[in-house]
């Protein structure tokens, strides 16, 4: 189907959309909503007409709008690099295109269950980031978790409605070697015949799966890696339904320099890529708003002593402290600091909102404010259904890791179900989805770049429990959010 013909088909769904709704009340049906179900029925007909145009030949490529953002992450001008001169090029503003001859694979004709691959750290081995025990199992026991739940809840529902079959989860743990991931990687797709993959939390893991995914030819959901440049790849085969760094990164600069005005502000972060990568945006974009970031110290993951990174953050006369790096090493080193008679605020990403890092920290955690990619205690009916289903499996209470790969299967198992079983179709419904995916950590707006757009949050630490805010909550300022095009590229560099 042509660009013209699937916008013509749009447009007349919105005409007889808006025709049954007024013979509706012409006939005197009575009075109630019908908001969702002219919602339903709109996705229900958009997909379609997607589905029609990418049912192509091998040697065709399907006519599809691809999505142009105007600007990059929500990146307000000044935190922009280079924001003084207009580049030739800029890079993530226009989505990736598929033009390979996948989508003409027909469906396999016996088919038990429909595999759909997690990779994630599950196991305890040897992390290349400490040289001793990996560190990571948590996070990827809550991931799994949430997949299992989402398979075994869509198996409830009936499978795989088109041929009344099972989904089925084959499970790889990613054991934090450098390169073994690419490994499991080659079995899911090669041995196990997979689908599609969700997974894994290491950023330097995650980067060499999506590659080797591209070779493969197979999608990769990422629900647990919020570096900021695992999206940065080109890679049309790689989508992700978590907020990343980046994002949380600005908000937390936007509070700590625009609305609380501090001037001397210290790091101290893993010396791993997740503490690497995490800070970037931090560090940054304070040195743009002409207020560098004072001292960055790195510390050994799975270390307990902390002394000589603390007297150097005390000894530079710090307004505030920032930590990036595991709950654990983000409470000792809170609790070492007051010990040491600094009492600066300190905040912490994400991984340091836990139950672990309240027991350890104790009295010190009070007022220590935490980034977080969502609110886990807002109302919203599909996501107390979720959290009881998830407490009657398992027992427990479900966190971030959980819920977000919890979204990211349901977002999978949502295009297998309109797309069929060919790899090249799953990945253009889930790259070119007409609606936004309402999970249960909320909205999940993509980029163009297929990255969660979604708002993100701070958590303040008030009576010993996490309290999340909006930047509306915390009246955050921002700096201005431009267009990014060379004409208005122009314009700012004027100004």
């Amino acid at each position: 189907m042509s660009t013209a013909k699937y916008t013509l088909a749009l447009i007349g769904l919105a005409v007889f959309l808006a025709t049954l709704g007024s013979a509706s009340a012409e006939e005197g049906q009575p009075d109630r909503d019908t908001t969702n179900e002219r919602k339903q029925t709109g996705e229900e007909e958009a997909v379609h007409s997607l589905l029609e145009a990418i049912d192509v030949g091998p040697y065709e490529v399907p006519e599809l709008d691809l999505q142009k953002d105007h600007n990059y992450a929500h990146s307000a001008v000044d935190v922009e690099p280079f924001r003084h001169v207009t580049p030739y090029k800029e890079h993530f503003l226009e989505q990736m295109e598929y033009t390979g001859p996948g989508r003409a694979i027909p469906e396999p004709e016996h088919v038990d269950t429909v595999k759909i691959g997690f990779i994630g750290p599950i196991m305890a081995t040897v992390s290349v980031a400490t040289g001793g025990k990996s560190h990571e199992e948590s996070l990827g026991i809550a991931m799994l978790r949430g997949c299992q739940l989402a398979i075994e809840q869509a198996n409830a529902r009936g499978g795989y409605t088109k041929r009344g079959i099972p989904f089925e989860l084959v499970i790889s743990n990613d054991n934090g070697l450098w390169g073994a991931s690419g490994n499991e990687i080659v079995k899911l797709a090669y041995k196990d015949h997979v689908w599609a993959i969700l997974g894994t939390i290491d950023g330097a893991n995650s980067h060499i799966a999506i590659r080797v995914a591209l070779k493969a030819e197979l999608v990769m959901m990422n629900t647990g890696d919020t570096d900021p440049t695992f999206i940065e790849t080109n890679i049309p085969w790689v989508a992700r339904c978590i907020g990343d760094d980046r994002q949380m990164g600005y908000l937390l600069t936007d509070y700590l320099y625009r609305k609380m005005e501090y001037k001397r502000v210290g790091i101290i972060r893993a010396s791993n890529r997740y503490g690497r990568f995490g800070v970037r945006e931090i560090r940054d974009g304070a040195r743009r708003l002409k207020t560098p970031i004072i001292l960055e110290m790195a510390y050994p993951v799975g270390g307990d002593d902390f002394t000589v990174q603390i007297e150097r953050l005390r000894d530079a006369n710090l307004d505030a402290v920032v930590h990036w790096g595991d709950a654990v090493e983000g409470a000792i080193i809170l609790n070492q600091m007051r010990e040491m008679g600094m009492t600066q605020p300190y905040f912490c990403c994400d991984r340091c909102v836990s139950d672990e890092f309240l027991e350890i920290a104790g009295s010190n955690a009070e007022g220590v404010l935490c980034t977080y990619p969502w609110d886990p205690t807002r109302h919203d009916p599909k996501l107390q259904e979720f959290r009881a289903a998830f407490r009657s499996r398992y027992g427990i209470e479900p966190d971030t890791y959980a819920a977000h790969a919890y979204d990211g299967m349901n977002m999978i198992i949502w295009a297998i179900q309109y797309a069929g079983l060919n790899r090249a179709k799953i990945r253009d419904v889930i790259a070119h989805r007409p609606t936004t995916f309402q999970g249960v950590t909320g909205p999940i707006p993509l980029s163009a770049c297929l990255d969660d757009l979604g708002q993100v949050f701070l958590s303040r630490v008030e009576d010993g429990q996490y309290k999340y805010y909006s930047r509306q909550d915390l009246e955050i300022p921002r700096g201005q959010i431009a267009p990014r095009d060379r004409a208005s590229r122009k314009t700012v560099a004027a100004e």
